[in-house]
């Protein structure tokens, strides 16, 4: 089992910036991929970011060029680094976390509780 913790979540303008972080722990981090998605109000769940074991990253292109993914090993974290924030980026962000291989969709093994961004117009 992996456990997943969100924190960074707030209310900010537009413009601002926010950083996300994702605590884990329960097994070996460097084991795992690792990614962001989101949930705003009466819409579907949507991939934000990905990064895999070896840092490599992926971003989807709502994101792309405002968002930064990364990754700590020796402190079982993640982070979402936000910039340029849009009233449109206001849902509820959760980490996930499969075993080796990143992909984009959200066949992920294991999803923190979620933070809530709200980014005001």
């Amino acid at each position: 089992q992996v456990q997943l913790v969100e924190s960074g979540g707030g209310l900010v303008q537009t413009g601002g910036s926010l950083r996300l972080s994702c605590a884990a722990s329960g097994r070996t981090f460097s084991d795992y991929a690792m990614a962001w998605f989101r949930r705003a109000p009466a819409k579907e769940r949507e991939f934000v970011a990905a990064i895999s074991r070896n840092g490599i990253t992926y971003y989807s292109d709502s994101v792309k060029g405002r968002f930064t993914i990364s990754r700590d090993n020796a402190k079982n974290t993640m982070y979402l680094q936000m910039n340029s924030l849009k009233p449109e980026d206001t849902a509820v962000y959760y980490c996930a976390a499969r075993k080796y291989w990143v992909i984009t969709t959200s066949a992920y093994d294991y999803w923190g509780q979620g933070t809530q961004v709200t980014v005001s117009s």
